[in-house]
């Protein structure tokens, strides 16, 4: 009986310090995206990818995504956004490019956001895309520098899905560009006691052409 109740005792202790610590450890930061077909939460990786998570975030909170596109759709490749108003006006970021977190570790699955860059690896800005479904070629080898996964898509993939099957057509002389523009009418910071920012750097700035990752042929 003396041991039923040790035992008893035990678990019920190991069972608090866990709670103690699931309590204490601090959850990843998430982001609303609300479009004109829904809305999408992402859940960002901070320990993963420190810099593009807070340099994603850091454009969200000075209103960046605010009133963008997704001026890039091609289904089962990606759906991108982040540098383009509804007549494909560029919209640049103020922020400086940032450096490739490609060998942190995560994949480019279905549902995954990575940040687009030029040929440049670390030529990151502002734009990013949302994987439709997996893409292995788009990760990190040893071979190529790949393209950075930050976060995941946690509610509203329907959404995605929806965007991803719009008709697109060519314009401007971009191509899969939506023939009815879909907005980002806010991008906001769900929880920011999550997100601690990161010191400011001071890199030296290159001219950037258009970002995209490159789907396959």
């Amino acid at each position: 009986m003396k041991k039923s109740m040790y035992s008893l005792m035990l678990g019920l202790a190991a069972l608090f310090t866990m709670n103690l610590v699931d309590s204490a450890a601090s959850p990843n930061p998430q982001v609303s995206i609300k479009t004109e077909k829904g809305a999408i939460v992402v859940e960002l990786y901070t320990q993963a990818a420190p810099i593009s998570v807070d340099n994603f975030i850091k454009n969200v909170n000075n209103y960046h995504y605010d009133g963008l596109i997704f001026h890039r759709v091609i289904n089962k490749f990606m759906i991108q956004t982040g540098g383009f108003t509804w007549d494909l006006t560029n919209r640049a970021s103020e922020r400086e490019p940032i450096v490739n977190e490609g060998n942190n570790g995560l994949k480019n699955t279905r549902g995954t956001l990575a940040m687009a860059r030029t040929s440049d690896p670390n030529s990151a800005m502002a734009q990013f895309f949302i994987n439709h479904k997996t893409n292995r070629f788009l990760d990190t080898t040893d071979k190529q520098p790949g393209y950075a996964v930050f976060g995941k898509v946690i509610s509203g993939m329907a959404v995605v899905d929806i965007i991803a099957n719009v008709k697109t057509t060519t314009k401007k002389g971009y191509q899969n560009v939506p023939v009815e523009p879909i907005r980002i009418l806010s991008a906001r910071l769900v929880n920011p006691d999550a997100w601690t920012p990161l010191p400011e750097a001071t890199p030296e700035a290159n001219v950037l052409s258009f970002e995209r990752p490159v789907p396959v042929k």
